[in-house]
């Protein structure tokens, strides 16, 4: 005979609105001679980010914080998110971490990676001969 087990359901909860650490979209791709990260940050002062970069890892972490008090109570749905969030993108190629550099215009935040000289695509002229 089969045991039956028991199934508890816990209770909902209305703490729809509850804090969790949101992750970060990103755009990754490469140019010629830089791997490129872009993500859209509005509302985020440059304070407010830390960026760590090694050959193999590039880390963002940041908080958006929201200047209004409102009762949870007083909204009817909330979509932007207001908090920590983070991202870590694990290289797809060999990067130099120390030139890297990062910029922050117009909600948008931009890394630029240098490639590692040994894995810049070069083109080969085939001789005939």
């Amino acid at each position: 005979m089969a045991k039956e087990t028991a199934v508890t359901k816990e209770p909902e909860t209305e703490d729809w609105l509850e804090e969790y650490e949101g992750q970060l979209a990103i755009d990754a791709y490469q140019t010629e001679d830089n791997v490129v990260i872009k993500a859209p940050i509005a509302g985020v002062s440059p304070d407010d980010l830390e960026i760590s970069i090694t050959d193999e890892v590039v880390s963002i972490k940041g908080e958006r914080k929201d200047e209004t008090t409102v009762n949870k109570d007083g909204y009817y749905c909330q979509e932007c998110y207001w908090g920590a969030f983070s991202r870590s993108y694990i290289m797809p190629i060999a990067v130099d971490a120390n030139k890297a550099e990062a910029a922050l215009k117009n909600g948008i935040l931009t890394i630029v990676i240098p490639k590692q000289e040994k894995t810049k695509t070069r083109l080969l002229k085939v001789k005939s001969e």
